[in-house]
């Protein structure tokens, strides 16, 4: 059994940040250690919601108790998403060079939740260039979404050549892994999209029928994320662990759709996890 520490948002209802991480993590054989950036009613999206957004200090305390507990050395990977501010991505770096001094096998997979396409930054100033300059350096895998591998980057990303050509220039920052969780590019079916694994040994693109799906439900990029690395961390196999993903998070869409809610049915979808009725093949690519 893996472990994963995670640190993300929490909302109380729907599924975002943590609430979308922890469960797919769980369902899919890993031991979850949750720990929480913000406790919200729900995701911001709705435009109005009400709690707190918790301090640097706080989650420093918390990860201080989890390492009393002496679990650090059998942790297998940290997996962040939504940092809040600076002094809470310093808290995760450190956390993640903190857990990789106690088990130098450890993964650490960096979410680099800041922005998409059409809504660009939505996180506090200073955040992107904290992620782009600190956490990317720390991380050995990366899933960016299109618009976030474009600002880490510096690059346009318009057909898979530009695509290819962004993840080796971030894979030379540091991650020895990155994940494009969503690209659309003007070379290929727009009635598809697509996702993107690269590391030095090769490159996989799977492609998946795009769903009517409006609004777009939140949480897809955190579900993903830890779809991704639940199967990654068991063979390390990122073509593998790509077709995995790209089967389950469709299979999140239609139930999703079918359900006619705008919050990802986790719950309902939880047996395509593990055994996907509809599987699609991830294509060599470099």
């Amino acid at each position: 059994m893996k472990t994963v520490i995670s640190i993300q948002s929490h909302v109380a209802y729907g599924y975002v940040g943590n609430r979308a991480a922890v469960f797919p993590l769980q369902r899919l054989g890993c031991d979850a250690i949750a720990v929480n950036t913000v406790q919200f009613s729900n995701h911001t999206g709705y435009g109005e919601w009400t709690g707190q957004v918790f301090t640097a200090e706080h989650v420093a305390d918390l990860m201080d108790g989890v390492a009393a507990r002496g679990v650090l050395p059998t942790c297998d990977a940290l997996l962040s998403g939504y940092m809040g501010d600076v002094g809470l991505g310093q808290v995760i770096v450190e956390t993640a060079a903190r857990l990789k001094a106690a088990n130098p096998r450890a993964v650490y997979a960096c979410d680099p939740v800041m922005g998409d396409v059409g809504r660009g930054f939505f996180v506090r100033p200073g955040l992107p260039e904290f992620i782009r300059d600190h956490a990317v350096p720390a991380a050995d895998l990366m899933t960016p979404n299109q618009f976030e591998l474009e600002y880490l980057t510096g690059r346009t990303v318009q057909t898979l050549d530009d695509a290819l050509a962004a993840t080796a220039a971030l894979r030379e920052r540091g991650p020895r892994l990155v994940l494009v969780t969503s690209l659309t590019r003007k070379d290929a079916d727009p009635g598809h999209i697509e996702m993107l694994a690269d590391d030095r040994d090769g490159a996989w693109l799977v492609s998946t029928p795009r769903l009517p799906l409006d609004p777009p439900p939140n949480g897809s990029g955190d579900a993903v994320a830890a779809l991704f690395l639940a199967h990654y961390l068991k063979a390390f196999d990122p073509a593998g662990a790509l077709e995995q993903a790209a089967a389950a998070i469709y299979a999140i869409f239609q139930t999703t759709r079918r359900m006619g809610t705008r919050e990802l049915q986790l719950i309902a979808a939880q047996d395509e996890f593990v055994n996907p009725g509809q599987r699609f093949t991830a294509t060599r690519v470099r």
